[in-house]
């Protein structure tokens, strides 16, 4: 599947911006890391009012920390949640919660609610969990991108082959 012109460009922009930020590559990982956790583990409407005072306070990238938690936004949680509720139901509470009746839930609080406790924990832990492994994949892979677009531009500034 090939992306429009117009999604490669708005990528490259994004990642022009992340690794120009005038912080470390770890500082930078950090706030990505900070963002992808709170936007698995928080949810969807609460997550800028935390993850950018939290960047602030911790001084870590809060361009980061506010894109990483756009991995639940208004499309993609339409199958996250469903799919974080239902692993976890499935692993904790033997799966009384099927994956067709999640995908049918439209995922405000009043919906949410009305699956029940077993539902709302299950939420939950499956955000933590999705949070639990996303996070640190984030933090290395952000890093590993700023230091190599540094290492690059050293290397052109001397003049040195990378």
């Amino acid at each position: 599947m090939k992306l429009p012109f117009r999604y490669l460009t708005k990528i490259a922009k994004l990642k022009r911006k992340i690794v120009r930020e005038k912080l470390s590559p770890e500082d930078i990982a950090a706030g990505w890391a900070l963002g992808m956790f709170v936007g698995c583990a928080v949810p969807f409407g609460l997550q800028l009012v935390i993850s950018v005072p939290l960047a602030m306070m911790m001084r870590v990238s809060k361009i980061g920390a506010t894109l990483g938690t756009f991995i639940t936004n208004p499309i993609t949680i339409f199958l996250i949640y469903p799919a974080q509720t239902f692993i976890v139901n499935k692993l904790l509470f033997g799966g009384s919660l099927t994956f067709s009746r999640l995908m049918d839930v439209e995922w405000e609080w009043r919906a949410v609610r009305r699956l029940g406790a077993e539902a709302m924990a299950s939420f939950f832990l499956g955000g933590f969990f999705l949070a639990i492994i996303l996070t640190p994949l984030t933090y290395f892979a952000v890093k590993h991108i700023v230091v190599k677009y540094r290492k690059k531009q050293d290397c052109k500034a001397r003049g040195t082959a990378a």
